[in-house]
């Protein structure tokens, strides 16, 4: 497991996919609505970020890049049926709802690419 936390772009995944976790932790302790306790990203991130870490499938690494393009894709959706994605992300709603989007945001964004890097490399080096 810990050898998968040293592949670069296998350990940014699961990196990105904790980072995007805390943010989504942060949005909640700003006092963001949730439809169920705990935040079903939290639990959603965390386990895809236990499962980047530990599988030892080339294509792992994916399961991350989904996962980031997922809650991207979600942000982006809301944005047109306006939710509270941007309202949070402009300050309107307080600054710890801002940090809580900017840092889910950087989060899923860094384990979208990073996956995607390390899905690729994982199928061009050999086994």
């Amino acid at each position: 497991m810990i050898d998968n936390l040293r592949d670069g772009p296998r350990g940014t995944t699961v990196l990105g996919l904790a980072i995007g976790a805390a943010g989504i932790a942060l949005l909640w302790a700003g006092g963001q609505d949730f439809p169920v306790y705990p935040p079903p990203g939290i639990v959603i991130l965390g386990v895809g970020a236990v499962f980047v870490l530990g599988g030892p499938w080339r294509w792992v690494p994916g399961v991350g890049a989904f996962l980031g393009l997922f809650v991207l894709v979600g942000f982006a959706v809301e944005a047109v049926v306006g939710g509270d994605g941007i309202a949070n992300l402009s300050g309107t709603e307080g600054g710890a709802r801002q940090l809580g989007q900017a840092v889910q945001l950087v989060g899923v964004t860094t384990a979208l690419f990073a996956g995607t890097t390390a899905t690729r490399h994982a199928y061009r080096t050999p086994r």
